[in-house]
């Protein structure tokens, strides 16, 4: 098992910048050298690179793990390593099928096929993306039947219908006909939105693993602090089940913890008081930890903050009140929210690792398009310099097959 938190230097990636530089002067020397018979040597150059450059994302993904995992980053390297790896095999076995034969163009064919990736990748992961979006339907319909109707409750039947819709969209206009600038136009707007498509796509992809990674993460069992994240309680101050799941999450670490090796922690019990709790959430928490014997030292109350955000900062302050900055730290959220949780620990410089407590079947998915919702919010200058350099390379891709092709 891979250990969080053992790696002190981040790793970086500028190697692919070497490998894309390299692919692309293989490619050109191939094309114009190569004349007509280029064509498999060409897909067989951008197969490698593909190879190489998956290569290069996983071992990067297994060193971000070691050093963050709570970060963007372990959502893209995912997310488009399994991308990447289509088009390997795409272009592997186009180079396979036309060995020998020297009827295409290489360049000219090659951008082709190359300008048009998103819309395969959509294509040939359909299926997969509709029955996830089943799926989402369905955990809906029971939530809305336990939970009522809510815009909160609706979310994940939302997303199944855009991400149904996007694979309908981008299949209906993918056919094309007319001049040829009409039809280099209708390239370059359906490659845009299936690029768009695409990326949301391998987002989601990548939150999926990356999610289901640190939620089935144990911690090691040496932490000097647990944070409790706090959510909603009920009139009468008591905790709600998603509430009291956090807290017995942390209380059963903290008893395998001295089952193991003897040390004991502190909690951390993080929460405000909403405009219709009598109590705030850490009071809440910290009258349920007393109720389970939990000495009432061994409790830092943080009843200030309303966010996940929040959340972490306020807490961050109180455990270095208490010095312990230099500890070793934990946090106990719900399952669908330890990585949300530990980015925006990390985004206070706190080296924090979470643990999930399990949720109604019917309620994580909706969670987690929530989830995921938020994720998308963050980093936004990351991901339009990602997405815009998409679009910007299919557009030259499009426009110089067809130079080519004229």
């Amino acid at each position: 098992m891979i250990r969080f938190d053992t790696l002190d230097k981040k790793p970086k990636i500028y190697n692919v910048a070497v490998a894309s530089a390299a692919a692309v002067v293989l490619l050109v020397i191939t094309a114009f050298a190569g004349g007509s018979d280029s064509f498999w040597l060409s897909n067989l150059i951008l197969a490698v690179y593909f190879l190489v450059v998956i290569v290069m994302l996983v071992r990067a993904f297994f060193l971000q793990l070691r050093y963050n995992p709570y970060s963007y980053n372990t959502i893209y390297y995912s997310g488009f390593s399994l991308l990447l790896l289509v088009l390997a095999v795409r272009h592997g076995s186009l180079a396979v099928r036309y060995l020998g034969e020297y009827s295409m163009s290489g360049m000219s064919s090659m951008m082709f096929f190359l300008q048009e990736f998103a819309l395969f990748f959509i294509l040939i992961t359909a299926p997969l993306i509709l029955a996830f979006s089943a799926a989402l339907f369905i955990s809906n319909v029971s939530l809305i039947r336990h939970e009522g109707k809510r815009l909160v409750n609706i979310l994940g039947i939302i997303l199944a219908f855009l991400l149904v819709g996007g694979i309908v969209f981008v299949a209906v206009i993918s056919d094309s006909s007319g001049s040829e600038l009409e039809v280099m136009i209708h390239d370059i707007i359906t490659g845009t939105v299936s690029i768009i498509y695409l990326y949301f796509e391998c987002m989601i992809i990548g939150v999926i693993i990356a999610s289901a990674i640190v939620v089935h993460y144990e911690p090691e069992k040496d932490k000097d602090y647990i944070i409790i994240l706090g959510c909603g309680i009920r009139k009468d101050g008591t905790p709600t089940p998603l509430l009291k799941g956090r807290v017995d999450r942390a209380l059963k670490f903290r008893a395998q913890q001295l089952e193991e090796t003897g040390k004991d922690l502190c909690f951390v019990v993080s929460g405000g008081q909403g405009p219709n709790e009598v109590i705030s959430e850490a009071e809440c928490m910290k009258n349920y930890l007393r109720s389970q014997g939990i000495p009432e030292d061994q409790i830092i109350l943080e009843d200030k903050s309303s966010t996940t955000a929040e959340n972490m900062s306020f807490s961050r302050d109180k455990i270095a009140e208490a010095g312990g900055l230099e500890g070793k730290i934990a946090y106990s959220t719900t399952n669908y929210h330890v990585f949300r949780g530990g980015l925006k620990a990390r985004r206070v410089k706190m080296r924090a690792v979470g643990m999930g407590a399990k949720t109604k079947w019917y309620f994580w998915p909706n969670a987690a398009v929530r989830e995921f919702v938020g994720l998308l919010t963050e980093h936004k200058l990351k991901q339009g310099l990602i997405l815009g350099g998409m679009i910007a390379l299919h557009i030259i891709f499009t426009i110089t097959a067809f130079k080519l092709r004229i």
